[in-house]
């Protein structure tokens, strides 16, 4: 296996658009990389640049410790597995498994070896002498795993893989690529637009926006301290809330917030003294909110705007005086509120972050000193 090294790589298209602004990424050898971010982000472009389906504009892409920008896509001993399955619909499971190693003049009894190997690994035994229109979504999916599998490369780059599936697949698929990963030991680029998919499956996350990485780190690093808001508002389901208010730097800083006054208790609050002005935003996340507070808990007064019942939790839509938005909550399914209920609700500020003035930008001036962009 090897690792991946992106340097100020950058990919401008004919007519001026900068898909990717010049990102540079380590990928350790053995790590099982995500790239997520929303549509138009520059993380397909980024895949297709390290699989050699796309030019780089400027840059280096290094695999292994050998630079292959200028090698093509055959000779960089990577597999790709694409959104759509692109199996042969003519050929059997097999077939389509030992296509490419037959190309390259693999021996017949290797041949047999890596098929058996890879078959059993995914659960495909029984069905190799079938064609892809006999075969379940999953299976398809799998197919296309065990055809890069065989191949024995250096990295996998996934290309969305999951998409075309059903919630119940993806689960299961997610699991099974897991357990894969585990038991290759490879290298392995991932790219989705799907949180979830980022959070379970990838050693290590980078959030791209606007062909920018925005935050590179493990996944509950990235839940637990996003860099800025965009990473704040990307991360996590439901997302972040946003409370824009005024910061007061006293004995001890305190989040205005129409009339209330909430302590900012943070365990990290020294970069505070980097706002420009008192303008600020609260970021707390729905499960950091309180439908029973403590004694000691800091409150808000709230008036219930919708319920969402789950079974074992609801969510809960709150109308907040001197709040402009609507705030989630996330609640234990037991509590029995409806809409227009007066309600207090509880604020774990230990957990929250203060992001300051601005758009997707705006940095998190509660993360933990020393703390880098990308770890």
């Amino acid at each position: 296996m090897a690792s991946i090294t992106l340097r100020q790589l950058r990919k401008t298209y004919d007519n001026g658009f900068q898909a990717v602004r010049g990102i540079d990424l380590e990928i350790r050898d053995r790590e099982f990389m995500v790239l997520v971010g929303p549509s138009g982000c520059g993380k397909t472009t980024s895949l297709r640049m390290i699989a050699g389906l796309e030019d780089a504009s400027s840059g280096d892409i290094e695999i292994g410790g050998r630079r292959v920008n200028d090698v093509e896509p055959k000779d960089r001993d990577i597999a790709m597995v694409f959104q759509s399955y692109a199996l042969y619909p003519h050929m059997t499971v097999r077939d389509n498994m030992v296509f490419a190693l037959r190309l390259r003049k693999i021996a017949e009894d290797e041949i047999t070896r890596r098929v058996t190997e890879a078959s059993r690994m995914l659960a495909l035994d029984a069905v190799l002498d079938r064609l892809p229109k006999q075969l379940s979504g999953g299976q398809r999916q799998r197919v296309a795993l065990g055809r890069a599998v065989v191949r024995n490369p250096q990295a996998f780059l996934f290309d969305e893989p999951l998409s075309n599936l059903d919630a119940k697949l993806r689960g299961e698929m997610r699991s099974e690529l897991r357990a894969l990963h585990a038991r290759l030991q490879s290298t392995a680029v991932y790219v989705t637009h799907d949180q979830i998919e980022a959070m379970t499956l990838g050693d290590r996350i980078t959030v791209m926006n606007q062909g920018i990485i925005q935050q590179v780190a493990d996944p509950m690093t990235v839940y637990e301290w996003p860099w800025n808001r965009f990473v704040a508002a990307f991360i996590g389901t439901p997302a972040m809330n946003f409370l824009p208010g005024t910061v007061e730097l006293l004995d001890q800083p305190v989040f205005r917030l129409g009339s209330a006054v909430l302590p900012l208790v943070m365990p990290h609050r020294t970069r505070l003294m980097e706002l420009r002005g008192p303008e600020a935003v609260l970021g707390l996340r729905p499960e950091h909110l309180r439908l029973a507070p403590t004694a000691d808990q800091p409150r808000l007064p709230a008036r219930i705007h919708q319920v969402e019942l789950m079974g074992d939790h609801q969510y809960l839509t709150l109308e907040v005086p001197g709040c402009p938005n609507r705030v989630l909550m996330k609640a234990e399914g037991h509590h029995r509120v409806r809409a227009g209920d007066a309600v207090e609700v509880g604020l774990e500020l230990a957990r929250a972050h203060i992001f300051g003035p601005g758009g997707d930008d705006a940095p998190n001036l509660t993360l933990p000193p020393g703390m880098a962009r990308q770890a």
